[in-house]
C-alpha cells in the first residue's frame, strides 16, 4: 500500500477526472464533422491525454518538494499538492519517474499519431509538451503564461488534437468547442492560486494573484467565465456548434454561484473552498454538456 501511494498520490488521481470531459469534447467535434469516429484512436487519444496530465502533476509535485514550496502551503482540498511527498520524503525520485514515463507515454502516442496523420499534429504535439516540461519551472514565473497555460493545455491541444487524430483535419468546430475548456480550465487553475499566493511568493512564481492581487484576479475569473458561455452561444450562432450544444449554458446558475465566491471570498480562503468546488464541477459538466450537444445535433 505503500509503494501504491508513492506512485499515486503525485499523479493527483482525483484530478484526472478533466481529461475525459476535455477528450469527450474533442471527440463530439469529430463525430458532428465526419459522422464517425476511430474507437481505437479515441481511446489511444484519451490514453495521451490522462499521461500528459499525469505527468504534469508528478513533476509539478517533485519540482515543488525540491523547492520547499509543498511545506509552506496551505493545502486544500483543491491545491496545494497531495502532500505524498511530505509525508514520504523517500518518494521523490518516484514522482520524478513517474513524470517522466508518462510524459514518455504521451510523446510515443503522438509519435505514432504523427506516422498516421502527418505532419501538421507536429505543432500541437510539440506545444504540448514544452507545455508540461515548462510549466512549473518557468511558466509559473510569467503572469500571462501561466494564466492561459493550463487551457491551452486542456483546451486548444486536448480538444483539437482528439479531433485532428480522429478526422485528419483541422476544424472550425474544434477550435470553437476548445474555447470552452480553454477558459474554464485557465480559471481552474487560476482560482486554485488564490490560496497559494503567499507561498508561491518565497519560491518566486509570479501568477497573476501575486502580480495583479486577488481582487484584480478575480475579475479577470469572471471574465473568462463570461467568454466561456459567450463562446457556446457564438458558435451555435455562427453554426459551427448545433443549437443542442446550448446544454452547455445549464451551468451558468454554478458559475454566478462561484464568480460571487470568488469575489466575496477571495481574502478569506476558508470560505473560498466551496466555490473552488464548485468550479471544478463546472469545468467537468461544462465541457460535457456541449459534447452531448454535438452528439446530439
Amino acid at each position: 500500500m505503500s509503494e501504491l501511494k508513492h506512485i499515486l498520490g503525485p499523479m493527483r488521481v482525483p484530478f484526472l477526472i478533466l481529461n475525459p470531459a476535455c477528450v469527450l469534447l474533442g471527440i463530439a467535434t469529430g463525430v458532428w464533422t465526419s459522422g464517425k469516429v476511430s474507437l481505437l484512436y479515441s481511446i489511444l487519444a484519451l490514453v495521451g491525454a490522462i499521461a500528459a496530465h499525469i505527468s504534469v502533476n508528478a513533476l509539478n509535485e517533485y519540482f515543488d518538494f525540491r523547492s520547499g514550496l509543498d511545506s509552506r502551503t496551505r493545502r486544500t482540498p483543491f491545491s496545494g499538492g497531495s502532500g505524498t511527498l511530505q509525508s514520504i520524503p523517500q518518494s521523490a525520485h518516484s514522482a520524478l519517474a513517474t513524470g517522466l514515463v508518462a510524459l514518455a507515454i504521451t510523446s510515443l502516442i503522438g509519435i505514432y499519431f504523427l506516422s498516421l496523420r502527418g505532419l501538421a499534429l507536429l505543432p500541437l504535439g510539440l506545444l504540448g509538451l514544452l507545455i508540461i516540461v515548462t510549466y512549473t519551472p518557468w511558466l509559473s514565473k510569467n503572469p500571462a503564461l501561466c494564466l492561459i497555460a493550463p487551457g491551452l493545455g486542456f483546451g486548444t491541444l486536448m480538444v483539437m488534437g482528439t479531433n485532428f487524430v480522429l478526422t485528419g483535419e483541422y476544424t472550425w468546430t474544434a477550435f470553437v468547442a476548445s474555447l470552452v475548456p480553454f477558459f474554464l480550465v485557465s480559471n481552474l487553475l487560476l482560482l486554485n492560486q488564490f490560496p497559494d499566493v503567499e507561498a508561491d511568493q518565497t519560491v518566486g512564481r509570479r501568477h497573476l494573484p501575486i502580480v495583479a492581487g486577488r481582487r484584480t484576479s478575480s475579475l479577470v475569473y469572471a471574465g473568462f467565465m463570461l467568454l466561456t458561455y459567450m463562446s457556446i452561444l457564438l458558435g451555435t450562432w455562427s453554426g459551427y456548434l448545433p443549437k443542442t450544444s446550448l446544454l452547455g449554458l445549464c451551468t451558468i446558475p454554478l458559475a454566478i454561484s462561484a464568480t460571487m465566491g470568488a469575489f466575496r471570498y477571495k481574502e478569506d480562503i476558508g470560505k473560498l473552498i466551496p466555490s473552488m468546488g464548485v468550479n471544478v464541477l463546472i469545468n467537468i459538466t461544462t465541457p460535457a454538456l456541449v459534447a452531448i450537444g454535438l452528439f446530439l445535433g
